[in-house]
């Protein structure tokens, strides 16, 4: 076999791949044991029907396509290697050549893939890079707010005779309509005045009203048929509660927590929110050294990848190609290429390998976290091609984690911050932690929805940048000699 590349962008190749018959006579005898084992000749048993039989009954042009769409895909595996060419997604593949369908045999097998491929990607020194976290001090008004937030856990809702202040629970009925015309219309739907979860303008016209109140509010829909349209909101309040806190002493500590006094459940939550603010450290010190090499590494992206991941997004939620929701989301979409990119090329500049022992336990913590059986998730993982998505995801949490021991991070009063507890120490397995949820569940989404039946439904924060390999056709190859 012989192989050529052109450089046709910064992102993107043209390999052009020959290959002899020689090199193709053990697909092609192949295809004429497969051919031979499905049709029916008499005279002949099935699967001992000579080659110049085939050629008469179905035609060796049938057996060299056949031949070309088995050999092809791994041809154009050898020339991506040969050639140590970084591919991104799926190539654009057009034979031009194929063995000789007529008359003698020979030929050969030409053919041509255009394919994306990972730009040159120059890591910045991380030597003398210094990060900065906030502090994870933790102060008596932290921990009083993590004892609220308990306590309302285990508070009652009563009714209340005044108007409805900010933070009360409210039972409304809604009446959207648009012009003259009714387009929504809920009643008795429990909302929490403040939580700015609902309909633009609400939480405003719930403040002051009273039992009975109507009031009505100019508002633009969210979602819908409707959407993004103006309309006016009747919205008439019902009931109006407020949530009654039990009282924080030992009674309450013994009914909410393990333990027996409110003192012992205070130094319990203080040390909560201290681990709680050591781990955030942790994100935030993985973000903030992702900042530093995006605003340090420079380099084009494959717009044609892009494009493709915009497209598959708007499939997926039964849209056009021209909804104007593909440019919405085009910016994310650049922004996690690019991060991906970076954080292949970092993992290769470090190293960074990933064990099995690293794949399985990312494979049954991710079964265990959507409620799969984890054999069924890895089966399932293994017969959709996604192993080498998540073993990607592993490697670019490693690669973090190696980087940031390269650099220094400090908080905001000035003390460096140990991170080892999440990032591992150069001397061990690099295993982040609690930085490396977020992506775990981003990579296991697609896995679990197939184990449960569903379709794949790759996110933003799923690869948008895989190598693939063509699904050859000879159907518009040539005739040949």
């Amino acid at each position: 076999m012989k192989s050529a590349v052109e450089n046709l962008e910064p992102t993107r190749v043209k390999v052009t791949v020959e290959a002899p018959y020689d090199e193709l006579k053990q697909g092609i005898d192949a295809a004429y044991r497969e051919i031979a084992n499905q049709i029916t000749v008499p005279g002949f048993r099935r699967g001992k029907i000579p080659a110049r039989i085939i050629d008469q009954r179905v035609g060796r042009a049938a057996v060299i396509e056949q031949a070309v769409n088995a050999v092809l895909p791994q041809l154009y595996r050898d020339a991506i290697a040969e050639n140590e060419i970084k591919a991104l997604g799926s190539p654009e593949v057009d034979v031009t050549e194929v063995p000789a369908v007529t008359g003698p045999l020979g030929g050969q097998l030409v053919f041509t893939a255009e394919v994306d491929i990972r730009p040159e990607i120059v890591i910045p020194d991380l030597s003398g890079v210094v990060l900065e976290v906030a502090t994870s001090e933790v102060t008596d008004d932290d921990v009083a707010e993590r004892l609220t937030s308990l306590r309302e856990r285990f508070g009652t809702l009563v009714g209340v005779d005044r108007p409805a202040q900010d933070g009360d629970f409210v039972v409304v009925d809604l009446h959207a309509t648009i012009g003259e015309e009714e387009i929504e219309s809920v009643s008795g739907i429990s909302y929490q005045i403040g939580s700015h979860n609902m309909i633009d303008g609400l939480d405003e016209a719930l403040v002051g009203m009273a039992v009975d109140e109507e009031k009505t509010f100019a508002t633009k829909l969210l979602a819908g048929e409707h959407a993004s349209e103006d309309a006016e909101v009747l919205v008439t309040v019902t009931a109006v509660k407020e949530r009654e806190l039990p009282e924080a002493d030992d009674e309450f500590a013994e009914l909410a927590s393990e333990f027996d006094t409110i003192d012992e459940l205070l130094d319990d939550l203080r040390a909560k929110v201290a681990s709680d603010r050591a781990a955030n450290q942790a994100v935030a010190a993985r973000e903030a050294l992702m900042v530093h090499l995006r605003e340090n590494a420079d380099f084009p992206l494959p717009k044609r990848i892009i494009e493709d991941e915009i497209k598959a997004h708007l499939e997926r939620e039964g849209k056009p190609e021209d909804d104007p929701h593909g440019e919405e989301i085009r910016e994310d979409t650049k922004k996690q290429l690019r991060d991906q990119l970076l954080l292949d090329v970092l993992a290769e500049t470090f190293t960074v390998e990933v064990t099995q022992d690293e794949l399985l336990q990312y494979l049954f913590s991710a079964s265990q976290q959507y409620g799969v059986d984890p054999s069924e998730f890895i089966t399932s993982a293994d017969r959709n091609g996604q192993i080498p998505q998540f073993v990607g995801e592993i490697s670019r949490n490693k690669s973090l984690a190696v980087a940031l021991r390269r650099v220094r991070v400090l908080d905001a009063a000035g003390n460096a911050v140990d991170l080892t507890p999440f990032i591992g120490q150069d001397d061990e397995a690099e295993a982040p932690a609690e930085a490396e949820k977020p992506a775990k569940k981003k990579a296991a989404k697609k896995a679990a929805k197939e184990a449960d039946g569903g379709e794949p439904a790759p996110e933003p924060g799923d690869d948008v940048a895989t190598e693939a390999a063509p699904e050859a056709t000879a159907e518009d190859a040539p005739a040949g000699e």
